[in-house]
């Protein structure tokens, strides 16, 4: 028989719960008694099969429930889910956002990845593995708003909020009982639940004692999964997964552990950290600490950021030079649109190149003055791959500005060399109007489509 108190302290903060319904006493299965939340109405409860209130099955439960509290909540196939929303046409079909037929796959759907396409995978591909996908371009300014109201969410909930991107962050909801009255798992099923029924858009959140595991668990059930690895649980729950899942951990880094013997986080448990260290240097003493779920990292919201960039890597490597032409376009435009979004600008922009055989290439251009426009950051990324030594094949590809200033710093002086530049900037900048407007598919580069 499950033990219902009569108050619920969710009720004073006009959290709306399910009408009480009587659970049955009789031939209940036996479960261990620990607290569990209903993500559907927010009912805590011992644990069992459905809540008792609502009958939902989507129960989260955990020894360290009502403890815990560093979490990572990350919307599921954000784009594509924005799409899906904005257009309820394409809502049971399979969505793929990205370029055209030259072009490459942004995100997708779930009901896309379930035929195999991925993320950086060449459209030409992705069509062939679901051939009857709807393919749509990106609208940033779409995304960057669904993302405000996303913030503005989990503002109520905490000021400890460190975004990684559009899409996911960190929240630090430490010492935030007192203030909501119930704990940081509650406050944190109701910020998805409240995403869904206002934004119409679902997230999963992942909630442990520090960033690194919190960051692991927001991806064990997408999607709108809610996953908890607690203190007790930390070293069973990662000796049997593969280094591939610690964060930072490349398919170079991956070959190199991989030549050391390291396949597992248990393979890294019999190394020493001095070992380590000798070995693979700073790396290898962050790969100890994780290896036994130690992260000192604070959630940050006033870390400065010090670069802005977006690189994709390639389901299979290419030299083609108007696919990397049309990458580097595409790339320039994401990154000055999270430029603009953050209201800064860059004065140094950095291509980012990794050949078939592994081996990095970065390379940097100074600009006189910062910038947040596709065409300059396209034209300066352009030059350094131009410059950039012996061709590919290439396996991936990025770019960046660092030197970060204030918008309003931003490309004041032009460039003499350049007599088109202040036209391109015009042109750009009423681009963007446009698109705030009327969707950014109302004006589209004829280079976004390679």
């Amino acid at each position: 028989m499950w033990l219902i108190k009569n108050h619920n302290p969710l009720k004073s903060h006009n959290i709306p719960l399910c009408p009480h319904v009587d659970t049955p006493t009789k031939n209940l299965h036996t479960f261990p008694i620990m607290p569990a939340l209903c993500r559907d109405c927010l009912t805590q409860f011992p644990t069992g099969p459905r809540c008792p209130a609502c009958r939902s099955p989507r129960i989260v439960a955990h020894a360290e429930l009502e403890t815990l509290s560093i979490a990572h909540m990350d919307c599921d196939a954000f784009y594509a889910s924005v799409e899906k929303r904005d257009n309820p046409a394409l809502k049971d079909h399979p969505v793929i956002v990205g370029g055209g037929h030259r072009g490459v796959v942004s995100t997708c759907c779930y009901l896309a990845r379930i035929h195999g396409v991925r993320s950086a995978m060449p459209m030409f591909q992705a069509l062939k593995l679901c051939p009857h996908a709807i393919v749509v371009k990106p609208r940033f300014p779409a995304y960057i708003e669904a993302s405000r109201a996303i913030r503005a969410m989990m503002e109520q909930l905490t000021p400890a909020i460190e975004p990684l991107s559009l899409d996911e962050a960190f929240l630090d909801l430490t010492g935030t009982t007192k203030l909501h009255g119930h704990p940081p798992a509650v406050m944190l099923a109701k910020l998805t639940r409240d995403m869904e029924v206002q934004l119409g858009l679902t997230g999963s959140v992942g909630l442990s004692h520090n960033k690194f595991l919190a960051k692991i668990a927001s991806d064990l059930d997408k999607p709108r999964g809610f996953s908890i690895v607690g203190r007790a649980e930390t070293e069973a729950f990662l000796k049997p997964k593969p280094v591939r899942i610690i964060w930072g951990v490349g398919q170079a880094t991956q070959a190199a552990l991989e030549t050391a013997g390291i396949r597992s986080i248990a393979d890294l448990l019999r190394w020493t950290r001095p070992d380590l260290t000798a070995r693979f240097g700073s790396m290898g003493d962050r790969l100890w600490h994780l290896a036994r779920g130690v992260d000192y990292r604070r959630v940050n919201r006033d870390e400065k950021l010090k670069s802005i960039s977006k690189e994709t890597t390639f389901h299979e490597d290419t030299s083609d030079p108007d696919l990397l032409d049309g990458h580097i376009w595409r790339l320039s435009e994401q990154v000055a649109d999270r430029a603009k979004a953050k209201q800064l600008a860059g004065r140094t922009v950095t291509l980012k190149l990794k050949r078939g055989d592994f081996q990095l290439v970065s390379r940097r251009h100074a600009l006189p003055d910062p910038t947040q426009l596709t065409d300059r950051i396209y034209r300066a990324a352009r030059d350094l791959f131009d410059h950039a030594g012996p061709q590919g094949p290439y396996r991936l590809i990025g770019v960046g500005i660092s030197d970060l200033a204030s918008e309003a710093d931003a490309d004041l002086s032009g460039d003499l060399l350049d007599p088109g530049a202040q036209n391109r900037a015009k042109a750009e900048r009423a681009t963007d109007t446009i698109r705030a407007r009327f969707g950014a598919e109302a004006i589209i580069k004829g280079r976004a489509l390679r």
